[in-house]
């Protein structure tokens, strides 16, 4: 029986909430959870749950002990038969009107804010976020579906009239649905970033395949029973569970129409140049392929505002996040300052449980980004390491410290390389322009921030950073904290496939293609 519970909304924004029942729930529905550990979950194909091709074990960054469920691996003939039935279902759920689709999804998006603190505990217990990162990560897979609704409702469906030549004629623009859509997730986002774009692929007409990580398995299990609970037709959504080769199967499956990936530039840009041409012709991808995000501290800018905004941002999910700020570019004359307020605040961070009340950094995701994590500390050696560059000893986890690093050469390849671990660099430079050129010479341009009390100075950043998500001043996030409807979210350069961000007005039309209409009579 579902739980009758007040609703507590959360975002990346505030992380933070006044009402005391937002632990009280979180803590019940980890204890659940702690309760209930070792299940079994299936793949859902064509309205049915189903077994794999043997199993896989998803266990607890937290406590390796912690054994959250055993789920069915999916074979590449699983994939095949969930595209099939997908294709299947397409013709129906394309015929279905625009505005009956958007309330079978928005009934998923409530469900998901019903069920807030079962997933999220779900959440932190598979990825290691802190509890409001969790309920944050949650809730906002329920506003991006939302925003989508909101998005077709507002333009009508995207069906537009157009010019006509005369009153025999008749004009007009149509955006239809491709066909199956597969959606390939990743693990620091599971429920945002799997919930989000089978949303809006769904609420566009499209039926949909997800893959998620396979880290995050137990996050989108609930998510996927959300969707069977709304009523979402059978085959209209399906799901397969695994590790790289479901994904594979699923990419190069002639069948899928479009695909939305999330993950590292290197797989993002080997799928682009295979699947986009793979079948002769065009196929859309979507893809946002990571951050090598910069924040620049003008001499100018609020000490104690930037120190923390970065802390936050470098540290916040483990420094797990395509968004996090892993490179800082200060004013040689207030550099000294800014690190000892960083340094403070790095060595204030409570590193433990993240289902605790007063953690803020939970564990690294996995014992493989445990010991790159030790590498790349390795790495550092030669330079300053002022706070952290080790491990942490908390029970059978994969724990490691915040790090602050300065004095790193310019050669030094972690400059350029995404760490997805909590290790931020700082850099003196003697001028904005230093700090400019220096900024902008990565591949990757996902976010950037800037702290200067100097409205002169916001322009220019504004007219000279080569990313495509921009934050000033800001103190709960130097580059991180989007939220759908305030901020836009999507990169420049190597960061993108589409160059268009989720969030904002040109993101769903991404899930369909224009066809015009001219009829004379």
């Amino acid at each position: 029986m579902a739980k009758q519970r007040k609703h507590i909304k959360v975002t990346y924004s505030t992380l933070g909430s006044p009402d005391p029942l937002l632990h009280q729930y979180f803590e019940e529905d980890v204890a659940d959870l702690k309760n209930n550990l070792g299940g079994r979950y299936q793949m859902l194909i064509n309205g049915e749950w189903v077994e794999g091709d043997g199993s896989f074990e998803n266990r607890s960054p937290i406590n390796t002990d912690w054994l959250l469920g055993v789920f069915a691996r999916a074979s590449a003939d699983h994939v095949d038969r969930a595209v099939a039935a997908a294709k299947a279902a397409f013709p129906a759920w394309r015929a279905t009107p625009w505005n009956e689709r958007c309330a079978l999804v928005k009934r998923v998006a409530d469900l998901i804010s019903e069920r807030l603190f079962e997933i999220s505990a779900a959440v932190s217990m598979e990825i290691g976020k802190n509890r409001l990162e969790a309920i944050g990560d949650v809730e906002e897979a329920a506003d991006l579906i939302r925003y989508c609704v909101d998005a077709m409702k507002d333009n009508a469906g995207f069906d537009r009239q157009l010019l006509s030549e005369s009153d025999q004629h008749f004009n007009r623009s149509v955006l239809k649905p491709y066909g199956v859509w597969g959606v390939i997730g990743p693990f620091n986002f599971p429920a945002a970033l799997t919930g989000g774009p089978t949303g809006a692929a769904l609420i566009a007409g499209n039926t949909v395949v997800l893959k998620p990580a396979a880290e995050g398995s137990l996050t989108a299990c609930l998510i996927a029973q959300c969707i069977v609970d709304a009523g979402v037709p059978a085959g209209v959504f399906n799901m397969v569970l695994g590790e790289d080769e479901p994904g594979m199967a699923l990419t190069a499956n002639p069948d899928l129409a479009g695909l939305t990936f999330t993950g590292s530039y290197e797989v993002g840009m080997s799928i682009i140049k295979s699947f986009t041409t793979a079948a002769g012709y065009y196929r859309p991808v979507i893809a946002e392929m990571g951050g090598k995000n910069p924040t620049i501290v003008s001499a100018k800018a609020d000490l104690d505002k930037a120190a923390l905004g970065v802390m936050r941002s470098a540290f916040g999910l483990t420094g797990q996040k395509c968004s996090a700020c892993s490179r800082v570019y200060v004013d040689a004359a207030v550099k000294e300052e800014f690190l000892n307020k960083l340094v403070d605040l790095a060595e204030e961070i409570k590193v433990g449980d993240p289902t605790d009340v007063d953690t803020y950094m939970g564990p690294i995701i996995s014992e493989k980004a445990y010991q790159a994590y030790q590498r790349y500390v390795e790495e550092l050696r030669g330079s300053q390491i002022l706070a952290g560059g080790e491990t942490r000893d908390i029970g059978p986890g994969y724990f490691v410290a915040p790090t602050v690093v300065t004095d790193l050469p310019d050669e030094h390849r972690l400059w350029q390389h995404e760490m997805f671990a909590p290790i931020v660099a700082v850099r003196g430079v003697d001028s904005p322009d230093e700090a400019m050129r220096l900024a902008n010479g990565v591949a990757l341009g996902l976010t950037a921030g800037f702290y200067s009390e100097d409205p002169a100075e916001v322009e220019w950043f504004l007219d000279h950073i080569e990313a495509g998500v921009l934050y000033v001043n800001r103190e709960t996030g130097a580059t991180t904290g989007a939220w759908p409807g305030y901020q836009s979210f999507g990169g420049w350069k190597g960061s993108t496939g589409s160059n268009k961000a989720a969030g904002s007005w040109y993101y769903l039309q991404q899930y369909m293609r224009e066809q015009s209409h001219t009829i004379v009579g």
